[in-house]
């Protein structure tokens, strides 16, 4: 039976995983999913609440040091069985009930990858103006050097096919990982679908741990994949 795997990449976050994690487990997923959530060196009480969390479909993974979002990623793909891979943020940013969504162009379509937009869907509370800002540049910089385009590339949303997502050769470790997986799926020739998904932006002092160093450390890996791959 097909099955979905929602990697949950999470550092000091035990204010905000359970409730996540409790919407996320009773999403009505039209495949059956797993969740791995990867403990990525938290210093507070993270796998201390995720531990308190009974259910058959979730696990957990820790990291013994802080490495780095896409690490954490990295090991959750290594361990995953489901034949579709998602990555879901440790809090409610992007919410669980969009995944039917995210699966429809895959289980119905036979898409490869499939985006979730937060540009599809207008009623979106706004960003804060320098996240906004950079995510659409971001996104510009991608379909510019790619020839592609995608609304919303810096999303969390990416739903790939697991033996694709393998097959890419992901290194970066850290918030870059999302642009390389865009990037090397656009340079492969990958199609990528899109769908509307909603979203609520935290702030920095609500735990948002991107910061304007990692948009420019995403512009150079776009570009360096697109040259160098």
């Amino acid at each position: 039976m097909r099955k979905l795997s929602v990697i949950v990449p999470a550092f000091n976050e035990e204010r905000t995983i359970a409730a996540m994690l409790r919407v996320l487990l009773q999403v009505r997923s039209p495949i059956p999913l797993e969740v791995l959530v990867v403990d990525d060196g938290s210093t507070d009480g993270t796998c201390r609440v995720v531990e308190g969390i009974s259910d058959p479909r979730l696990r957990l993974i820790r990291q013994p040091a802080n490495r780095g979002k896409g690490a954490a990623i990295r090991a959750g793909i290594a361990v995953a069985t489901g034949d579709w891979i998602l990555i879901q943020d440790a809090d409610l940013e992007y919410d669980p009930h969009d995944i039917p969504a995210l699966l429809g162009p895959a289980l119905k379509g036979g898409a490869d990858a499939v985006f979730g937009s937060r540009i599809l869907r207008p009623n979106n509370p706004a960003s804060y103006l320098r996240f906004y800002w950079g995510g659409r540049l971001l996104t510009l910089w991608t379909n510019l050097l790619f020839g592609a385009a995608i609304t919303d590339e810096p999303t969390c949303y990416k739903l790939l096919r697991s033996d694709l997502l393998r097959s890419l050769d992901l290194r970066c470790e850290g918030f870059e990982f999302c642009p390389e997986v865009t990037g090397k799926l656009l340079r492969r020739g990958v199609p990528i679908a899109e769908v509307p998904i909603s979203y609520r932006p935290r702030s920095i002092e609500e735990g948002k741990k991107i910061r304007w160093i990692d948009g420019i450390e995403a512009l150079w890996v776009l570009l360096r994949v697109r040259f160098w791959g």
